[in-house]
């Protein structure tokens, strides 16, 4: 019994009748669940945003037409290229002990062609011997776009794979405070022959290209540097099923022992830095939690993306047939299985390992792999040295959210059509009834023939999809009921077709909660404690906590949760106290950095802690504890706690003209008040224009270089069903765009009653009424990606975003300066802000040289950049550092054409002063926004009121802070800079 409740007894292969599909995540045309065939490609589309297959239906055409997979291999040599991009940057010559091999160091989008000759006309995967760059900070795997004689054979070649391979430094450091700081990732990577392999991790086997027989061109597109010792192409291995094997090691004898047990924080490598150890407080975990962070688990939240891959070394005593375990945890989505592809010493040894499910449990289970009738899978190995390798993939859900994808835009083109008869505008939900005339009658067959049976189509796809996702799962899960309510909703509107129409918005929202679906079925999520290889007749070891330990374990987690040293409240005098308003894993990289830099340098000792909510630190300065420095706060809080006096002039501070030098003019306008400067600019986001350029290139269309010509794309956009993206929220470019200036000066009254003022606003506004802008946009993100959204200005989240999450768009995206105004001279005025991250200096502070020196130290371009370095090694490129000092980020590992964009765009970079009543100005022109779109009241009108209602509080405010008195006379005069010409200081960094 309790060998029983040890165990998380599980079933590999959920998908049965599909397990064939495992090797390559086949998108099915027609799915059968019972009785009921499903015809997927009956489903419609408005807009083909992608025009390549996917992969597995570019197999079954070519296994369809009899292409057998090859049975020799073609070498291609690295340094022997038929033609490259760059000479100067691509060339031959010896690196890392192989003499003559291709070194491709380019900055920008490169390529590389090679010709090769084939005798066989078969299948082919695409390997390679590479050497990842370690020059010049790239931490990606290298991505390549592959064509054969100028085609792309299906989409997935335009983001295929090669990974590197990262070490966590050991052993693990603790900070003063006896936490184990997260080790940074090393790269040691090396030369290493691996397949081509899709970036999203949809398929468990390579990918395979049809050569026919003779002559053929491949060319590799990607910017990261890498060498290059050979191209082959190779035969596939095929897997075979766990049967075949198990029978070829009938004869293989029985072995008992000890079974080894591995920690799994303690792994060989990984292939993503992203992959991090958690602290873990569960009583069984080890080593044990004694209320210090100690991290002895590793994955969760942080090994749940595409390919992601652990692999563990370890010796066994001797040849025989081994069992392999986990103590894992499985909890991030309620009853979602995750699924992983494990190979021992870099194979998978039989198919049920192509993709091993790990179902959902709330807590700590111990994990025998096994089949579904509970008999473990036995391993041969034999004795000595082996490895074990985990990746996440995809392949068991991958078709289903392909099916999903085309689920949404058949509802799309359902939702396209009703509104095109009916008038009804797409609003969100700022106004569901659009302008529908409710009073008219309509005859569905007359007024949309065929519409009712595409929605008929669509509840019978979501009910497949739904059986599907439990098939896949083992269970129901949110997105199998969500799919299976939506059918049912459908199925109601059908009941009385008639009122179809006025239902238009629930359609809408179905395509929303899709959206939602892929997400969270892309998301693969594992935690591991320890990892069991276990002789044959052995038992499994002790996974689960019992009832008395956990009991223990959770007295003494409520006993460490009153441990002092991490409060607030327990300020050290003899250190430098630093409060920062950001994740733990920035606090311990910055203390660590301060640790190994600063003090060594200056002897000054420091304390960094995390301050969750910037509301305390109002509450520690009525409290009396406050700390010296403060960082990562919102641009309006400087200014803010300035007026109220807490914080010190860092212009009164020695060498601050020369750090003032180092920013944009604009990044420092809201942090000057009454002629000081209260903060520094810390980091900086950026406002660019984002674009795809395989969908621009397919509408023929070029990228809008002034607002005259998003207007003239917008048509072109809204014909094929697209849209251009703004955000609603974000109005500062169009005002700074046509010279206006927000505040009067003296900063008591807006400057928003001007003739400028009016057709910047009307400009803004136009866009949602005149142009069809969407009004309210989930997430462009999900947008950008389908393509629904090929075009919009964005920010630094959106770009790391997409480098971090979207893979499959690798060469396929870029980003440019966000549309201007053309002025009178024929100039383009490019103005916009981005938002900021600041430092501050307390006026109360005693240790006031210490901080400025630390703040002078923190903002140097050799510390930004070492910082941004080492937050990336540890956490991957979605913890991508965008600092606002210049120097830095030019030389931290952006893509050179993309930082170039970003800077120049600062150069244009101006955000709002911040004035006493400012607050007011943000909600204010918002809700003229509202009034003016949602509404449809006078543009002129509503922002009179609005002017009126600001003018009112910014009135008030200078009255309370003594710079008019109580009979409206100015007592001081408030300064206000003006920022009204490009940062000339940014020219060098530039080409």
């Amino acid at each position: 019994m309790r060998k029983k409740r040890n165990r998380f007894l599980l079933g590999s292969t959920m998908m049965t009748a599909g397990l064939l599909l495992l090797f390559f995540g086949a998108v099915e045309t027609a799915f059968q669940t019972g009785d009921v065939t499903v015809r997927y490609d009956d489903l419609v589309s408005t807009f083909e945003y992608e025009t390549d297959p996917y992969f597995s239906s570019a197999l079954a055409k070519w296994r369809e037409q009899g292409v057998r997979d090859a049975r020799t291999s073609v070498y291609a040599e690295g340094a022997k290229p038929s033609a490259v991009s760059d000479g100067q940057a691509i060339y031959a010559g010896e690196y890392a002990g192989k003499p003559n091999v291709l070194i491709w160091k380019t900055e920008n989008t490169g390529w590389v062609e090679y010709q090769v000759d084939v005798a066989e006309s078969a299948l082919y995967e695409i390997h390679v011997s590479y050497y990842p760059l370690k020059e010049g900070g790239h931490k990606g795997p290298v991505q390549w776009d592959v064509t054969i004689d100028g085609e792309r054979a299906f989409r997935e070649a335009s983001s295929t794979v090669l990974y590197r391979t990262w070490e966590d430094v050991r052993p693990i450091l603790k900070n003063s405070d006896g936490d184990e700081i997260r080790p940074r990732s090393i790269d040691v990577s090396d030369w290493s022959i691996r397949p081509l392999i899709d970036s999203g991790g949809a398929y468990t086997q390579p990918l395979q290209w049809h050569f026919t027989a003779g002559t053929h061109t491949i060319r590799l597109t990607g910017y990261t540097p890498v060498a290059i010792e050979r191209i082959e192409l190779a035969p596939s291995q095929p897997v075979p099923a766990y049967g075949e094997v198990a029978a070829k090691h009938a004869d293989v004898p029985s072995i008992d022992g000890e079974a080894l047990t591995l920690q799994a924080e303690d792994f060989t490598y990984k292939n993503d830095t992203a992959i991090k150890l958690f602290s873990d407080k569960n009583a069984r975990t080890v080593p044990r939690y004694t209320g210090r962070i100690i991290y002895n688990t590793v994955g969760g939240l942080r090994w749940l993306e595409q390919n992601q891959e652990i692999t563990w070394s370890f010796e066994v005593p001797e040849t025989g047939l081994y069992k392999i375990g986990f103590r894992a945890l499985q909890n991030t989505i309620a009853q979602k299985t995750s699924f992983r592809t494990i190979r021992i010493d870099g194979q998978v040894p039989f198919r049920e390992f192509l993709a091993y499910g790990f179902p959902y449990s709330a807590s700590w289970r111990g994990v025998i792999l096994q089949d579904d009738d509970r008999n473990p899978y036995l391993v041969k190995l034999e004795k000595g040295a082996h490895t074990l390798s985990m990746a996440v993939t995809q392949a068991p859900v991958k078709s289903i959210i392909v099916d999903i994808e085309k689920t949404i835009a058949h509802l799309d083109s359902i939702d396209w059509d009703l509104r095109t008869i009916t008038g009804t505008k797409n609003t969100g939900s700022l106004d569901r009834k659009g302008t529908l005339d409710r009073n008219r009658t309509w005859s569905m067959d007359q007024d949309f023939p065929g519409l009712t049976d595409r929605i008929e189509l669509a509840a019978a796809v979501m009910e497949s999809l739904s059986r599907r996702v439990v098939e896949a799962n083992g269970n129901k899960d949110s997105i199998s009921q969500g799919l299976e309510t939506s059918a049912k909703d459908l199925r109601s509107l059908l009941e009385k077709p008639e009122e179809i129409p006025y239902n238009i918005d629930e359609i809408s929202s179905m395509r929303e909660k899709f959206a939602t679906f892929i997400d969270t079925l892309s998301k693969q999520s594992l935690q591991l404690d320890e990892v069991y290889i276990i002789p044959e007749k052995a038992d499994a070891p002790s996974m689960e906590a019992g009832f008395f330990e956990r009991i223990w374990g959770s007295a003494a987690n409520f006993v460490y949760s009153f441990d002092p040293r991490d409060s607030l409240r327990n300020l050290d005098d003899t250190k430098l106290n630093i409060w920062v308003q950001r994740g733990r894993d920035y606090v311990d990289q910055l203390q660590q950095l301060a640790d190994e830099s600063f003090t060594p340098d200056t002897g000054i000792e420091v304390k960094v802690n995390l301050l969750p909510n910037p509301e305390l630190l109002l509450m520690s300065n009525a409290a009396g504890v406050q700390p010296d420095i403060a960082l990562g706060l919102t641009q309006d809080l400087p200014v803010n706690y300035a007026i109220r006096g807490t914080l010190q002039d860092l212009s009164k501070l020695e060498g601050f003209e020369e750090l003032h030098a180092k920013f944009s003019p604009g990044s420092w306008l809201p942090l000057y008040y009454d002629g000081g400067y209260y903060g520094v600019p810390e980091t900086q986001s950026f406002q660019v224009l984002f674009y795809r350029k395989d969908i621009l290139e397919r509408l023929k269309v070029g990228i809008p270089d002034t607002w005259e010509d998003v207007y003239e794309l917008l048509p072109t956009l809204q014909q094929n069903f697209m849209n251009f993206y703004v955000n609603p929220n974000e109005f500062t470019y169009y005002f700074y765009q046509n010279g206006v200036e927000f505040y009067e000066p003296g900063g008591v009254k807006l400057g928003l009653d001007r003739p400028e003022a009016y057709k910047a606003y009307k400009q803004w506004t136009d866009l949602f009424n005149t142009y069809a802008v969407e009004r309210e946009v989930p997430s462009f993100y999900q947008h950008f990606r389908s393509g629904t959204m090929p075009i919009g200005i964005s920010d630094y989240n959106m770009y790391v975003q997409l480098l971090a999450a979207a893979p499959e768009l690798n060469g396929r995206w870029g980003i440019a300066l966000i549309p201007g105004t053309r002025q009178s001279d024929g100039t383009i005025s490019r103005w916009a802000g981005g938002g900021q991250r600041t430092g501050v200096i307390f006026d109360q502070s005693n240790k006031k040289e210490e901080a400025w020196a630390f703040l002078k130290w923190w903002l140097s371009a050799e510390v930004q950049e070492q910082y941004g370095s080492d937050l990336e090694a540890v956490n991957g490129v979605a913890f991508r550092w965008n600092t606002s000092n210049v120097e830095a980020l030019r030389n931290l590992p952006w893509k050179k054409e993309d930082a170039e964009v970003i800077l120049k765009q600062w150069m244009w970079y101006k955000d709002i002063p911040n004035v006493p009543g400012g607050y007011f100005l943000e909600r204010e022109i918002h809700n003229a926004w509202v009034r003016t779109v949602v509404r449809r009241a006078n543009y002129m009108s509503s922002l009179e009121q609005t002017v009126r209602d600001v003018n009112r509080e910014l009135l008030r405010k200078q009255q309370e802070f003594g710079f008019i008195d109580e009979q409206g006379n100015r007592v001081k005069e408030l300064d206000i800079p003006i920022v009204d010409r490009p940062w000339e200081g940014i020219d060098r960094y530039v080409e």
